[in-house]
């Protein structure tokens, strides 16, 4: 166990956002980390439409390190792969606090924070100062600004600026907190968007390509994240779009928060606006994960995002149709030492299926066929 994980008692005493401030200062600061191998555990992968090579499917979500801060130390807990952002153009202070709220009594969390973040010149120079290392790739979420008056613009701006200093790129237009960002997921404006996406990707690979020569490895890839608050229609129109004008993208990620409260739930926060995540969110999104799945597999890389706490929670998700995973909440409540377990059980589980592979169990509880 190592240092972080002692002190989660006392990290867990401060307010919700607190608490991640003073578990960042630590990061960057070096306290208490391991040296975990990501490649400690037999299940390596490779995302068959993007190439991204992982040596295991247990990713950091997007979120935890929004400027792209401790990316080197995250990555030594055994993280296959980290997302940094979500960044936008410009620096924003986000929502007012008090913006974040544990529901301890039900492991989740609810954050209307706003896409708070230092902007894309302060991200693009700790990356630059601190590169993805070789062993586990870096992505960038990126965003757009609450005050735009064009958000695809927005995206363009930040495709083109992070193309250099990442491994892949997420186009984020699933967080609730940012007013009107949803309607880009609607079939019209989720065309425009794809479109124009496009022709600032192509333009980034082409720039890149012309600076780096022999060097460059081809166009980086692109994921688009979607939310889980999707009925039957709009996953249809989403699905259509996507095979249209998405064919360029490598795939998804499913899903981001949702602004719906399921049954149950105990804690008395969960009244609070916001996005929930955490162990609430893994049936539904799982559920939206699976959809998506039993029409788009083989076509996108397909990653799931949403509950995950376990061992059973990504196999469930791999069996559902995800290639790999991706999880933040749950190490408030668990743990950064979350991840070795997590890889430990599912490596178990793979094994006592008779899986030899991550990629032999992606889809196994899809429908066959017809």
């Amino acid at each position: 166990m190592s240092l972080a994980d002692l002190a989660l008692p006392l990290v867990k005493q401060l307010p919700p956002e607190a608490a991640h401030t003073a578990t960042l200062k630590g990061l960057k600061l070096g306290v208490g980390l391991p040296n975990i191998s990501p490649a400690s555990w037999n299940t390596p992968v490779r995302l068959p439409v993007s190439d991204l090579q992982l040596s295991n499917p247990v990713g950091l979500a997007a979120g935890f390190d929004k400027n792209a801060e401790v990316h080197g130390p995250m990555a030594r807990f055994g993280f296959g792969f980290l997302e940094c952002g979500s960044v936008t153009p410009k620096p924003q202070p986000g929502n007012p606090k008090p913006r974040v709220f544990r529901l301890a009594d039900d492991q989740g969390v609810i954050n209307r924070l706003g896409f708070n973040n230092h902007g894309l010149d302060y991200f693009v120079r700790r990356l630059r100062r601190a590169p993805p290392g070789p062993n586990c790739p870096v992505g960038a979420n990126v965003g757009a600004n609450k005050t735009s008056t064009d958000f695809i613009a927005d995206y363009e701006i930040g495709i083109a600026t992070v193309y250099p200093v990442c491994n892949y790129i997420t186009i984020n237009v699933s967080s609730p907190n940012t007013p009107g960002l949803r309607g880009l997921q609607d079939k019209s404006a989720l065309q425009e968007l794809l479109a124009r996406c496009e022709r600032a990707h192509i333009a980034a690979q082409s720039a890149y390509a012309t600076d780096h020569g022999d060097h460059d490895d081809g166009a980086k890839p692109v994921f688009l994240k979607l939310a889980p608050d999707l009925d039957d229609a709009a996953l249809a129109d989403i699905i259509q779009v996507i095979r249209t004008e998405g064919h360029w993208l490598s795939g998804l990620i499913i899903s981001n928060t949702t602004i719906d409260r399921p049954d149950g739930l105990r804690s008395p926060g969960q009244t609070e606006t916001g996005g929930l995540s955490g162990a609430p969110l893994m049936e539904k999104s799982t559920r939206v994960l699976k959809d998506i799945a039993s029409e788009l597999i083989g076509e996108f890389d397909l990653i799931g995002c949403g509950g995950i706490r376990s061992g059973a929670d990504a196999y469930a998700k791999i069996r559902a149709g995800a290639h790999a995973v991706q999880l933040y909440s749950a190490l408030i409540y668990h743990g950064p030492g979350l991840v070795a377990r997590i890889n430990a059980d599912l490596a178990a589980r793979l094994q006592s299926d008779g899986f030899s592979s991550v990629a032999a169990a992606v889809g196994a509880d899809l429908p066959s066929p017809a």
